[in-house]
């Protein structure tokens, strides 16, 4: 490695240096405001540095790693993702009588394990960075040990997860065996060369991979986690879930189909278009069931990867354009949903406020919160004037450029059922209540406050004038065509 290859890799490098400074302040003096400080600007300079990175973009680092636009664009939004649950969480953790400081330790191991994989080219490093970001959550998901909910929600997670790194691995080892290679590149260079159709070693292997990304994405029929885990997950940790380690999964797996084109082969549009639609229908109706405020959002994470795996079907620059679009409006909706629920739960050290009926009356209350609230829950149904409705744009004109009109037709349907309990949600916050639950009689923390404050500007911001955005998603678009 020569100097260029040290600063494409500087914002992985920063983000390791932030990791071993926050443990060794933890290990030297345990304080929650030094290690949330330590952590949140580890993190902001990890932003940073993608500039000087981005200089010497586009560049191979060893040939586990690729340094792009695409890989810095997306570790830039990883970054800044993570930044707004550390501030959230920050008054979440003060209310509770767990030890915090491990929390901001496990979150910076987890992003740097989504910043490798979204920058890997190689069956080795997205394995490593996948167990990387896996492991830690594991831990985060059960952070609370003396309550019983996120020790189970936990469990769930560590048994499907190994399970979907065994689909992973037996799919890796299929791909191998028929190319003898794991190189990204190198694959899409013998598949050109080969003349011979794919055969059942490619096919299979191929079916597994994208078995073990769908656990991970949550997508049907591998969805039966999801639910449960944000049910019994802290509201921050679940948000973290939702969007940082889908958002860092599916960047991986456009990379990989984007350069392997793999999705040229065989069954394998079907394959992708029939999950779509069984993932917009059966999350969204699914969410017509539900009381519970996070497992509405769980659901509804589902459909959503159904929107986006729409888009991912597009061909072409469109595709990548429509799938980082819709992925940026995603983590800002999300984030912000489980943000409410965060700050609002603060004042409670046993139970977050989660079920529906806490939530009446709230925009009375604390009018702030609950229009934000409601913007939030707006744009995840697609209503104009948000992110939500440029990015459901994106797939509906991702969708109908391949001529997908079977999943154009559900994402339309979906979209006007996740309506009815989205709206189900806002009538919750705008009825009077006749007195109001004490679960959130306590003050919002400032930080949390000003948190969603920006993600609400943002979410109206970019849903009005969505230029500058898309023109920077247009150039990272441009050169991983151009790769």
């Amino acid at each position: 490695m020569n100097g260029s290859d040290l600063t494409a890799i500087l914002p992985l490098i920063v983000l390791s240096g932030a990791i071993v400074t926050v443990m060794l302040a933890i290990a030297s003096y345990r304080n929650h405001r030094i290690t949330a400080l330590l952590s949140v600007l580890g993190l902001i300079l990890c932003l940073i540095a993608i500039w000087p990175a981005s200089t010497v973009a586009s560049r191979r680092v060893t040939p586990l790693l690729v340094i792009d636009r695409y890989a810095l664009f997306y570790m830039g939004l990883i970054f800044a993702a993570s930044i707004a649950v550390l501030l959230l969480s920050y008054g979440y953790l003060a209310a509770r009588r767990e030890r915090p400081e491990e929390f901001y330790l496990l979150v910076l191991v987890a992003t740097l394990g989504a910043a490798a994989l979204v920058a890997s080219d190689h069956f080795a490093s997205f394995f490593l960075g996948l167990e990387t970001l896996s492991i830690s959550l594991l831990g985060l998901i059960a952070y609370p040990r003396d309550h019983e909910k996120p020790i189970e929600a936990g469990v769930k997670y560590l048994i499907l997860a190994g399970i979907s790194s065994a689909f992973l691995l037996f799919g890796m080892a299929l791909v191998y065996a028929r190319l003898g290679s794991m190189e990204f590149t190198r694959i899409a260079a013998l598949l050109a060369v080969k003349d011979d159709p794919p055969d059942l070693y490619w096919l299979t292997g191929l079916a597994l991979i994208f078995t073990g990304i769908g656990f991970k994405l949550s997508v049907v029929p591998f969805h039966m986690w999801a639910p449960d885990v944000y049910e019994g997950a802290p509201a921050p940790v679940a948000a973290f879930v939702a969007v940082v380690s889908k958002g860092a999964m599916f960047a991986l797996l456009l990379r990989y189909f984007v350069t392997t084109n793999a999705d040229v082969f065989g069954p394998v549009p079907m394959m992708v278009e029939i999950v779509a639609v069984a993932s917009i229908l059966v999350g969204n109706l699914l969410a017509l069931l539900q009381n519970n405020i996070k497992r509405i959002l769980a659901y509804s994470s589902i459909a959503h990867l159904g929107y986006l795996l729409v888009a991912f079907l597009a061909g072409g620059a469109l595709r990548i354009e429509a799938v980082t679009y819709y992925l940026v409006a995603y983590t800002v909706m999300t984030v912000g949903a489980f943000g409410i629920i965060t700050v609002l739960s603060t004042s409670s050290a046993v139970a977050e406020v989660e079920d529906l009926d806490a939530y009446r009356g709230l925009i009375w209350r604390r009018p702030w919160l609950g229009g934000s609230f409601a913007a939030m829950l707006l744009s995840l149904a697609g209503i104009p004037l948000t992110m939500g409705f440029i990015g459901k744009f994106y797939a509906i004109a991702g969708g109908v450029s391949a001529s997908l009109w079977p999943a154009v037709i559900a994402l339309i349907v979906g979209s006007v059922i996740g309506l009815f309990y989205y709206l189900r949600v806002i009538v919750a916050i705008c009825t009077p209540a006749c007195e109001g639950p004490a679960a959130y009689a306590g003050a919002v923390p400032m930080i949390g406050g000003a948190t969603l404050a920006a993600l609400t500007l943002m979410l109206i911001g970019l849903g009005v004038y969505p230029t500058p955005l898309v023109h920077l998603i247009q150039l990272t678009a441009a050169q991983m065509t151009v790769r």
